[in-house]
């Protein structure tokens, strides 16, 4: 009677434990036993353990046909030790240094020198844990004595240590484009362009300094501080450090869109005058800087990665087509001055070479009909691709098959190698005389191309393939994304995006010229290439009486340096009292 009195005392509780289960698998258990040993219905079984009688269903047909189901009710239990020692001496270690009135952040950092690692919020829980509360504020006299982040010199040119002395750099292969730099004067560069300077960092210094970083393709002018303890990249900007993130990010602050102007026009005659020549053909084309948030005061573009128009800053490259080099860039444009920037462009080649362009590739949003016709006046060839409406498009289908000729397209694939033309003369609103429409189907594409050119004598085969060759400055765009971070700008201010731009140019012809000078392969490749296969390497930098020589680290593609003879020239360096520079190998 005491035992009866006793279950039906306890039952209620301990029957939840089977008819409510918490684990899905203890569940899954109750309610198949249920359905099997206890014969209750399938409906009832999946109602009173919350099942749907489908899911139910399949629970039993897993069970009767799959053993593995029926053996993972019950797992025995693994045979070892119930502790973990290692972590127990992190624990035991971790409690008698907070005894001593350590800090977490303390404790770490002597546990890591121990060779025991364990996070910050670990530490905080375990503290927890063990009944410790936080630690009061301590006086100085209270805080261990440890080592603390050393602090950076402040830049400043009058501070350049010359003397004899010896040291280690990671990135050395900065001064392979000393040799290629020797006809480029960035302290007259700087002075024509009326970049601003200091006593402690000349204008001088802050080009070389800005454009170092865009060289070894530094993503932000915050991720200097990285740099700013190597003694290499302040050696070759002509300071005593690196200036800091504050500095370089403020830098163009103080620089108008004239200045910027001036920059380009400087640096693309002293780039001419080092062996970078010009073509006659030009790529165009718009980029849209994204901006990073949306409540930024910007305009709204279309932004072709994304695929969307979205606020940011407009931006006007123009890509040498035979050289494959950026040379010329205009950012903060609006929308209203988007269509005449072609022909500001045709005013700074006229300017810096005397001629105009003698053709110009672009896209269809890039201009208007109206601006087509000045270009005609002016002798410029252009090839372009024409807006396709709905009612043009309906037109071009509904030409009969013998309106159409079959062309054969050089070194393309294969598979689109054989396209078909329709060609005709036409008349446009705001353009005086006939354009010559160039209508491309079979071109691997759904829609016709349909190009405009005022080219009346190039034939349909060489059209279609320069054209197609324009994709390259998508190539020269996306090289300025990846290497040389067009889109992770420091600001969203216009005139400080137009000087981050100039000194893109720069750094990409310095590429362009390393390229042609190693030659063979690198010839053609682009700088991010350049960079991890030759440049990207560490060095051994002593500094002599009358010579800085730069031992480069042993590197598989060494050889490719050696062959270009950028080794065997010793470099006088004005911005270091013209001492030589000596490059050798380890």
């Amino acid at each position: 009677m005491i035992i009866n009195t006793r279950n039906k005392l306890t039952y209620p509780r301990q029957a939840q434990f089977f008819l409510a289960p918490e684990s899905p698998l203890h569940r899954q258990y109750e309610a198949l036993r249920a359905y099997f040993l206890d014969e209750m219905s399938s409906a009832e079984a999946a109602r009173c353990f919350n099942y749907s009688p489908g899911a139910f269903r399949v629970l039993c047909h897993q069970f009767r046909h799959d053993a593995t189901k029926r053996s993972a009710f019950f797992q025995i239990p693994k045979r070892g030790p119930q502790s973990a020692p290692a972590r127990d001496r992190v624990r035991q270690q971790a409690v008698a240094l907070r005894k001593k009135n350590l800090s977490i952040y303390d404790i770490q950092r002597q546990l890591a020198a121990a060779g025991r690692s364990i996070s910050i919020n670990a530490l905080a829980v375990l503290m927890r844990e063990e009944g410790f509360a936080r630690l009061p504020r301590r006086r100085d006299d209270e805080r261990p004595s440890t080592l603390k982040p050393e602090t950076a010199a402040v830049a400043d040119v009058r501070e350049l240590d010359l003397s004899p002395r010896a040291f280690r750099t990671h990135v050395g292969g900065l001064f392979l484009f000393v040799p290629l730099m020797r006809k480029l004067d960035l302290a007259n560069i700087a002075r024509q362009a009326q970049l601003p300077g200091s006593q402690m960092i000349p204008s001088e210094q802050a080009l070389r300094s800005l454009l170092a970083l865009k060289l070894i393709g530094q993503e932000r002018k915050s991720h200097v501080m990285d740099l700013v303890f190597d003694p290499g990249i302040a050696l070759f900007a002509g300071l005593n450090v690196i200036p800091k993130r504050s500095y370089l990010a403020a830098y163009s602050s103080g620089i108008d869109h004239q200045a910027n102007l001036r920059l380009m026009e400087t640096w693309f005659t002293q780039v001419q005058q080092a062996g970078l020549s010009r073509g006659d053909s030009l790529d165009l084309d718009f980029h849209t800087v994204p901006a990073n948030s949306q409540e930024e005061p910007l305009e709204k573009h279309y932004v072709s990665s994304r695929s969307r128009s979205q606020k940011g800053i407009l931006v006007f490259l123009a890509r040498d087509a035979t050289q494959r080099v950026l040379c010329y860039a205009n950012a903060g444009l609006t929308k209203r001055e988007q269509p005449n920037e072609i022909l500001r462009f045709v005013e700074f080649w006229k300017r810096r070479t005397g001629r105009v362009p003698a053709e110009l590739v672009f896209d269809s949003q890039l201009t208007t009909y109206a601006h087509l016709h000045q270009l005609q006046q002016q002798g410029i060839h252009f090839m372009t691709l024409r807006r396709r409406s709905k009612k043009m498009l309906g037109e071009i289908w509904s030409r009969p098959a013998s309106a159409w000729r079959r062309i054969t397209l050089p070194s393309l694939t294969r598979t689109f190698r054989t396209p078909k033309v329709l060609d005709e003369r036409i008349q446009l609103k705001d353009y005086a005389g006939a354009l010559r429409q160039v209508t491309v189907i079979e071109l691997g594409h759904e829609e016709p191309t349909v190009l405009l050119t005022n080219h009346l004598q190039l034939s349909c085969a060489a059209l279609v393939t320069r054209y197609a060759q324009r994709m390259l400055i998508e190539n020269g765009i996306s090289e300025a994304i990846q290497f040389f971070h067009l889109d992770a700008l420091s600001s969203m201010v216009g005139l400080k995006v137009d000087f981050d731009l100039q000194i893109t140019l720069m750094a990409s012809s310095l590429y362009r010229l390393m390229a042609a000078r190693i030659g063979r392969e690198y010839e053609r490749a682009q700088a991010k290439k350049i960079f991890r296969n030759l440049l990207d390497v560490s060095a051994t930098v002593t500094v002599e009486k009358q010579e800085i020589v730069v031992k480069l680290d042993k590197r598989a593609h060494n050889p490719y340096l050696v062959a270009s003879g950028l080794t065997k020239e010793s470099t006088p360096m004005p911005w270091l009292e013209e001492k030589k520079l000596v490059i050798a190998f380890a």
